[in-house]
This record gives C-alpha cells, structure tokens and sequence, in this order.
C-alpha cells in the first residue's frame, strides 16, 4: 500500500495543475431558496477549490454519473432533411473528470448503481462513459455525523471500495491512500509524489479505528437477518401502515439518496426538432406507477413507502447478494420532514418474525 504525504500549503497548487488534465467536481459551499447556506457537489470553475474541512453535502456527487436531468437523443422533424424522425445520440462531454472530497459511502453507493446500469446483457452508455471517465478522490469522515450508520451498511468512514484515493486528513497535511492506478494518475497529474513514511499508515488505521468507534457508539442498525427473511412474510408484514402513516410522498428521501437510480424519459420539440431527456424520478409520487390504463399497482401511499423500504434493503439484497441498497449515509434520517428514519425500519424488518 502506498501513501502520499501532501502539505496543505501545496493543495490549491496541486489541484490546480489538476486542471490542465481534469474537470474538477468538489464540495462547495451554496445557498438554497431561503438562503440558508448548504453545501453541493458541483464543477469547479477556473480559481474555485472544493471544500475539504469535512462539511457534509446537501446530495451525494452522483449527478456527475447521472445527471438529474440529461440530454440523451435528438432528432430533426424536418421531412425536407434526409435523417428526418430518426434519433440521435446527444454528444455529450466524457472527457477525464475527477470527483474530490467524495465520502466513502457516497462512493461505495455508485457502485451499487453500476450494478443497475452496467449488466452483461445491457448497458447505459450515458452512465458506463461518465463513470469509466470519472476518478474518485475520497476524503475520510475523521468525525462522523450523528446520522452516519455507514458502518453497519457494509461500508464505514474510512471505506475504498469505489475510491481511485483516499485521502485522510491528519492537520497540516493530507495522507492519501493510493488504491488504483486511476489513482495513482491523478496524483501525478497534481504533482502529489511525496512518499510518506512507514507511520501514516499506522495513523490511518489509528484515525479510522477512532471514527468507526464513533458510529458504532451511536448506531446499532442490524442487518444480520435480512437475508433469510422470506419476501411474502415481510411483504405482507402488519407494520407497514404504521411505519407509512405520517409519510406525505414528497419524494425527499429519494432525491437525497445516493443509490436511487429511478428516472422518467421525457420528449420535448420546439420548432422543428425534438430533445429526448432522462430525467430523476421517485417511487414515492403516485404518478411513478401510473398505466397508461388509468391502473395504479402502488396508488396507496402504503404500499409506496413499503416498496421502498423492500427495494433499499430486502429486493436488492436479494437480487445481487452485494448488501443492502443502502450505505449508511443518513441523508434521508436528515432529510425527511416527518422524521421516518431508515435505521428504525432496517432494524424492525431484521427483528421481525410473523406469527404462527
């Protein structure tokens, strides 16, 4: 294992000479609607650095795989042109991007999402081309949030998988861990090639062990009996209407979400030429499931909350074998208006057993 020691007063340098191979996308601060101050991932412009003193994020920087809205086809509707009514790929720009200050889970939940839009049988190009240009630049969480259950998802503060770097910070410096040669590339690009001594790795370990402590001081979120758990019994489980009961379907824990991957196609024409789009979409809004027939299989709000809950960590589970859908972030404990916490439905489904 290799770590780079990189002085701090040489970060902005570094990152800036990033630029010349890599669009950058970091942390940055920004304002909402009330103008309460938030931070987002988002590009960073020409003189704009990425915030690295461990905020957390409003989103989780998959927008940059998968773009909230995107533009993925287009087509003439002039009959005088000779490609006329015929769909075309939007040329979109995969040039090599590079995601700083991504946090563990934020990057272990792309991961699951591949597995949703990367199969032997098909394959997203839009996703596989941004996520193939994309090299991840992870920053350790050295003090945990509150909603922070990383750790019982399978992935934890100081997680690699789905990183190219980790980087810790200890102080005046920035130990980076060098996990792949996607990695290894970008530090170069930097200009970071400052081997550390044999002890960053010892602090690194002493660090995460600090930060895992942390967590499971706070979070006891079981999963242990998931899996063995027969769908049709937790389907058909009597607390769901109570668990859905001050839910309003806003859709916010969705959107906060880092491994939902639904989306809507939307066609849009002005003039004589037509636009389709890839838009984010939620299970939680009735118009998600609704037939062309005017048939809605999941119109109660019960049964919407319920096949979220499933999906995150009973289907997933399930279907791929790769944990829950699920990587502990909190976002959505934080997010939602009416308090339905994720940590408390996980443990009632692991815990539940059906009467006989």
């Amino acid at each position: 294992m290799k770590v780079i020691k990189i002085d701090k007063k040489e970060w902005t340098g570094g990152i800036d000479k990033s630029r010349e191979k890599y669009l950058l996308f970091g942390p940055v601060k920004d304002k909402d609607v009330t103008n309460k101050e938030h931070y987002i991932f988002k590009k960073l412009a020409a003189g704009e650095f990425p915030v690295m003193e461990g905020v957390d994020t409003v989103l989780s920087p998959k927008s940059v795989i998968f773009p909230q809205t995107e533009k993925i086809l287009k087509s003439s509707l002039d009959q005088s042109q000779p490609d006329h009514h015929i769909m075309k790929r939007v040329e979109n720009d995969y040039s090599s991007r590079a995601v700083i200050g991504i946090r563990s889970f934020d990057a272990k939940a792309l991961t699951l999402v591949n597995l949703n839009f990367d199969t032997k049988d098909y394959q997203d190009p839009y996703w596989c081309d941004a996520y193939k240009a994309t090299t991840f630049v992870g920053l350790a969480v050295n003090k945990p949030s509150d909603v922070d259950f990383s750790t019982s998802m399978g992935s934890g503060p100081f997680g690699e998988e789905g990183l190219d770097v980790l980087l810790v910070d200890n102080g005046e410096e920035f130990l980076a861990k060098v996990i792949t040669d996607k990695g290894k590339t970008f530090l170069d690009a930097a200009g970071f090639n400052k081997t550390a001594d044999e002890s960053a790795v010892k602090k690194i370990e002493d660090l995460k062990a600090q930060a895992e402590k942390t967590i499971a001081d706070k979070a006891k979120v079981g999963t242990d009996n998931l899996k063995n758990k027969t769908v049709l019994d937790l389907y058909e489980a009597p607390f769901w209407d109570d668990i859905a009961f001050s839910c309003i379907n806003c859709g916010t824990c969705t959107f906060v979400c880092p491994t939902c991957w639904c989306f809507d196609i939307q066609d849009e024409t002005k003039g004589k030429s037509c636009t389709r789009f890839k838009n984010w979409d939620s299970c939680m809004f009735p118009l998600f499931t609704l037939h062309g027939s005017g048939h809605n299989p999941r119109g109660v709000k019960t049964q919407r909350v319920r096949q979220r809950f499933m999906h995150k960590l009973k289907y997933f589970l399930d279907k791929y074998d790769k944990g829950t859908m699920c990587v502990g972030c909190g976002r959505c404990v934080q997010s939602c208006p009416v308090n339905i916490d994720i940590r408390e439905v996980c443990n009632i489904m692991n815990n539940y057993e059906p009467k006989k």
